[in-house]
């Protein structure tokens, strides 16, 4: 195999990841280019591709490449998660937690932590991120309390939380459809794992990092304070055009509603609480993964209705919401399906493949370590879904070379832990540990920056992954 083209093909798949994390840059017209490069250069570079009858000079090798149900379910998990964040179902969740625990408060640090963890093992774990953050902090100040522990129990819990169920991660999603497992294979396997780490973990915060804030009285102190010229600066700043005033950015306002009164309507609460109810219920029943996300999703549109226009009546619109979707994190998907499948075609993960089967030397307990701290290092330093992608045809050709199927289960065991906790080493490896901090900066949690993550995350990684060697022992030699 030609070694110019697996690294020209390689250096693509890492770049897609860097711009990613490049805010300002348009991300799909570098993803095209990316996959422009690498397509062309596998076409003029390519020999004997490792899959026979693979042909790159097809649109049909690119359209087979992309697992489209996974696609599908991102998609419309997306748009509910937009829907339960429209509706403010997670903020009246909040609002019930603090009347009922606020003069209780390491009662609800267990609350929000949990709720939080149980909702990302059914829902995207971003997206729980995305909407319990803010609720987490709206929570806390309502009673003056330094939401840095919450915050730090739920972006530490959600990664745990992602490895109890198949719906628990994109990651999670991309490895059920692959390996065509099943919802009792995650809860048969994880559960006792899931259950022991989350209360030690929890325990561990609550002892070390909860402790230290109970005494301390806290308010977004950063409510008045503006880093950019205010706007009377700027008007008596003759040199600033009239016409460029609207340019001019200001460091955002965060006026904290502390009141927590508002209460959404009773009746619609609860139909999209049981719709929720539904929505896990079809999940585990049905083995496929669109049907049921599909059918939630209409439901979802017809129980809550929007007025688009201050003349009509509300009514069901699935258009409103997907336009409010931000399906940056599905190209992503796409994208990486294609390289991925360039780099099975070159040769390139028949020769990790090779690799791990030497380090282990069919030992299937050695095999399995290494996977787990492999793919732990690997979602580190990059977004754990490239590393899934990429990892996922290895894992399908070391399970065909398993002597016996029982040996099976602790590679996969491996496989998913290592995904879903490495991310706590590194924030940049966890799209919610990023979401979290961008949260914590919005709402000036100053005491919880990159910093503070990356050590008390960092700790608890490695905590986790020692626990998930000793897991899988246990499961190989005991159980």
């Amino acid at each position: 195999m030609s070694l110019l083209l697996q690294i020209i093909v390689l250096a693509c798949f890492l770049a897609l990841v860097v711009v990613l994390f490049l805010e300002k840059q348009d991300y799909l017209l570098y993803a095209f280019i990316f996959i422009i490069i690498a397509g062309a250069a596998t076409v003029f570079l390519l020999e004997t591709p490792v899959i026979p009858d693979a042909d790159p000079t097809t649109i049909g090798f690119f359209i087979e490449a992309i697992d489209w149900e996974v696609v599908s379910f991102l998609i419309a998990m997306f748009t509910i998660v937009e829907i339960l964040n429209t509706q403010k179902v997670f903020h009246e969740i909040s609002r019930r937690i603090v009347v009922q625990f606020k003069n209780q408060i390491r009662v609800m640090f267990y609350f929000m932590c949990v709720v939080s963890t149980i909702s990302a093992a059914f829902l995207e774990d971003l997206s729980v991120a995305i909407i319990f953050g803010p609720v987490i902090v709206l929570a806390c100040a309502s009673i003056s309390i330094n939401p840095t522990p919450f915050l730090l129990g739920m972006t530490i819990c959600i990664n745990l939380a992602s490895t109890l169920t198949p719906f628990g991660s994109a990651e999670n999603v991309l490895i059920f459809n692959d390996l065509d497992l099943t919802f009792a294979f995650f809860i048969k396997n994880f559960s006792v794992y899931f259950v022991v780490t989350t209360i030690i973990t929890l325990i561990l915060l609550d002892k070390f990092i909860l402790k230290k804030y109970l005494k301390e009285k806290w308010n977004p102190h950063c409510e008045e304070m503006e880093v950019y010229p205010s706007k009377v600066e700027v008007y008596n700043n003759l040199e600033i055009k009239q016409e460029e005033l609207d340019s001019v950015f200001y460091q955002r306002r965060v006026k904290v509603d502390t009141s927590l009164k508002k209460q959404i309507t009773n009746k619609r609460f609860y139909l999209n609480l049981g719709a929720i109810v539904v929505f896990v219920v079809l999940l585990v029943l049905i083995d496929t993964l669109w049907i049921p996300t599909f059918i939630s999703l209409v439901i979802f549109v017809l129980i809550n209705p929007i007025r688009t226009n201050k003349n009509e009546s509300a009514k069901p619109s699935l258009s409103f919401y997907l336009r409010r979707v931000d399906f940056k994190l599905v190209f992503f998907f796409i994208c990486l399906f294609v390289l991925v499948h360039l780099m099975e075609v070159n040769g390139t993960i028949l020769f990790v493949e090779g690799f791990l089967e030497r380090v282990s030397q069919s030992n299937v307990f050695v095999l399995s370590v290494v996977i787990l701290v492999l793919t732990s290092l690997f979602s580190a330093f990059m977004d754990n879904a490239p590393v899934t992608i990429m990892f996922l045809p290895i894992i399908n050709i070391l399970l065909e070379k398993t002597p016996f199927t029982t040996m099976t289960a602790p590679i996969i065991i491996a496989f998913v832990l290592g995904i879903n906790l490495g991310g706590n080493f590194l924030p940049q490896g966890s799209a919610p540990d990023m979401m979290t901090l961008e949260i914590a900066k919005n709402y000036c949690v100053e005491d919880l920056n990159y910093k503070k993550l990356f050590k008390v995350g960092g700790l608890f990684a490695l905590l986790h992954i020692m626990l998930g060697i000793a897991y899988i022992a246990i499961y190989i030699y005991v159980l």
